[in-house]
């Protein structure tokens, strides 16, 4: 389609090829009805073949200033018949003006010129006594039917192209509505890619880096404590890769079910990473609906954050993890007992992720001090729209 398109432009005569074209056919029919030497005063002769030509010639500039042109063609009418040149009629010599004059938007100057130049027409023929019924009854008619036509046929003209004109317009917008919707997609992938790696490899990276320094502090001292610390980190490292593994897989099959990756059934895997660092944590599951996978993923991603923040930011010794549903939203709160700032107050994107996370899905995540320690809550809905 685009390419028959681009045939049918390069087909297209330029502007110019067509004006002159109009013009010359303006020339040439003028000249003819002069030949035939009809009325007037004069009998054919160069004048008048050249006010053909002339006329013809105002073709070239109808583009630009087709008020002007339609004007100059009226008086030029007007000059023409006062000089007792060959009769042309009226609707012939300035139906080209006519036309012009309409296709460029100009139609009340259209309509008024033609009344006029009927109108003096009329006054003049009958003054000179020509024959009421004949001029009136008979010629009336088909002038003003011919420059009707003109007018007519160029303001069609223009409709067309002001429709077409439109139609590429909505086809544009069409188009960039388009892109701009790609775009977002583009980027709402991006920001779920970023989750995911950041919540998949955050915590157990975590872990590695708090068990290196215990293993780095216990080395020649306590050698158990050494090889335990060594083995948390080879596990929690293989654990890393596999959850990778499967973050990646979730990712390239979007419409696998999260629930076979991703479950707030197993945040009791989270006590082992809570525990190493020094951090006891209780678990207060009261879920009795079943959770759509969706909610279900996106509430152990954020336990799993929060936990994380804790154990890397937090400075106390308990934390507590309640999550419970009432039939219609499930509600989460993690909280520790450590003093001072909150996990994560920085520039980190563990809280903007985690918050991102719960507005996706249509609910609210707030997180700061509280008199029991930082706490982070969340309310998921659980009825999701698709």
């Amino acid at each position: 389609m685009v390419e028959e398109r681009r045939v049918q432009a390069r087909r297209k005569l330029p502007p110019w090829a067509v004006d002159a074209l109009i013009g010359v056919g303006v020339t040439l029919v003028l000249s003819i009805v002069i030949s035939a030497g009809q009325g007037g005063r004069q009998s054919p002769d160069p004048i008048a073949h050249l006010w053909a030509v002339g006329l013809g010639a105002l073709m070239l500039v109808r583009r630009r200033h087709p008020t002007a042109v339609l004007a100059v063609t009226a008086l030029g009418l007007f000059a023409y018949y006062a000089a007792g040149h060959p009769a042309v009629g009226v609707a012939v010599p300035v139906a080209a003006a006519l036309f012009s004059a309409a296709e460029f938007g100009r139609l009340v100057h259209a309509v008024v010129t033609a009344t006029v130049v009927i109108a003096v027409s009329l006054f003049f023929r009958l003054i000179e006594g020509e024959d009421f019924s004949f001029v009136v009854g008979y010629e009336l008619a088909g002038h003003v039917l011919l420059m009707a036509a003109a007018i007519a046929l160029g303001d069609g003209l223009r409709s067309r192209r002001t429709v077409q004109a439109g139609a590429r317009r909505i086809a544009e917008l069409t188009a960039q509505r388009y892109r701009q919707e790609a775009d977002a997609r583009l980027h709402a992938e991006r920001l779920a890619i970023a989750r995911e790696l950041h919540d998949s490899i955050g915590h157990t990276t975590s872990v590695i880096s708090l068990h290196a320094d215990v293993a780095r502090e216990s080395l020649g001292h306590d050698e158990a404590r050494t090889r335990a610390a060594l083995d948390l980190i080879k596990s929690t490292s293989t654990r890393t890769m596999s959850e990778l593994r499967r973050t990646v897989a979730l990712l390239r099959t979007p419409g696998e079910n999260p629930r076979s990756v991703l479950s707030l059934s197993s945040v009791g895997s989270l006590r082992e990473t809570a525990a190493a660092a020094g951090i006891d944590l209780d678990l207060e599951m009261r879920v009795t609906t079943e959770l759509p996978a969706t909610v279900d993923a996106c509430a152990f991603r954020i336990v799993q954050e929060a936990v994380t923040n804790i154990v890397k930011h937090s400075r106390g010794t308990r934390a507590r993890v309640v999550a419970l549903d009432d039939g219609a939203v499930l509600r989460l709160s993690v909280t520790d007992d450590g003093p001072g700032q909150g996990p994560d107050s920085g520039a980190g994107h563990g809280i903007a992720g985690m918050r991102e996370r719960a507005e996706t899905l249509g609910g609210t995540l707030t997180a700061g001090r509280e008199s029991t320690g930082f706490t982070v809550r969340a309310v998921l809905p659980l009825e999701q729209t698709s």
